[in-house]
């Protein structure tokens, strides 16, 4: 009786792992006019959602498709980043100098 409850055990814990990875990371393919920053790939977290999409837009990837996040060193790959924009630097300092 105890390995039969330890065997369902194991068994609910296992289905409950396979779910969590439906939620995995991602790339999407940055294709030709893309920023230098995006010039390959663009990473997110999570489920491929158009939120997603549009922060890696606003990183500068012009969206050409989904794909796995490469691991080699030779591809440029942004982040789709949690805050909405990046900040300027050049526009920050102009705007502490007209002051």
């Amino acid at each position: 009786m105890k390995k039969l409850l330890l065997i369902q055990l194991l068994v609910l814990i296992l289905s409950a792992h396979s779910k969590l990875g439906l939620y995995a990371d991602g790339c999407y393919i940055c294709g030709s006019g893309s920023s230098s920053n995006c010039r390959d790939y663009c990473s997110y977290s999570g489920s491929d959602t158009s939120e997603s999409r549009k922060k890696c837009e606003k990183s500068g990837c012009k969206i050409g498709g989904t794909a796995s996040c490469p691991s080699a060193a030779n591809y440029k790959v942004c982040s789709a980043s949690i805050f909405d924009s990046p900040i300027d630097k050049k526009s920050l300092l102009a705007s502490l100098l007209a002051k």
